[in-house]
């Protein structure tokens, strides 16, 4: 499955960058983390609860950041376990594009799922991660907007 998208974010580049390399602020804005530590410079090991149709599980996975496009943009690759749910891993592409005094924020993710979640058919998991990652791009947007990142 892949998603793409693109939100504007009223915060200048660094800002929304550092923002995005942020563990605390990465929690708030992950739908269902319950946990979200910081490992070592670019790696960070998550536990999310989800819920996607009848299935809710508790997922425990490891992310990886590639910072080579900084501050322009980023890579990063995950794989999270559900148990007998399943998993997902996969990755994104995101850039960050300057636009006066805010940054577009692009990405195009993809991932790969298997065990029960990936029974439940692909409009679900299709339709489950459009609205957790709109979920996730208004949080984010709204802190770095108001509160603004140091």
């Amino acid at each position: 499955m892949e998603l793409s998208d693109e939100i504007r974010i009223s915060a200048p580049r660094d800002v929304v960058y550092r923002a995005l390399n942020n563990p605390e602020i990465l929690q708030e804005c992950i739908p269902g983390c319950e946990e979200l530590t910081q490992t070592a410079p670019e790696e960070l090991e998550a536990k999310v609860v989800l819920k996607i149709g009848p299935v809710k599980a508790k997922f425990a996975g490891q992310v990886t950041l590639d910072t080579a496009k900084a501050p322009d943009g980023f890579s990063l690759t995950g794989e999270g376990k559900g148990g007998a749910a399943g998993f997902a891993k996969g990755g994104a592409d995101v850039t960050l594009t300057e636009d006066g005094d805010e940054t577009i924020l692009a990405y195009t993710a993809k991932v790969d799922i298997g065990g029960k979640i990936a029974q439940l058919g692909s409009r679900l998991i299709a339709g489950t991660a459009k609205k957790l990652s709109g979920k996730f791009f208004t949080r984010f947007s709204e802190i770095v907007s108001e509160q603004g990142v140091s």
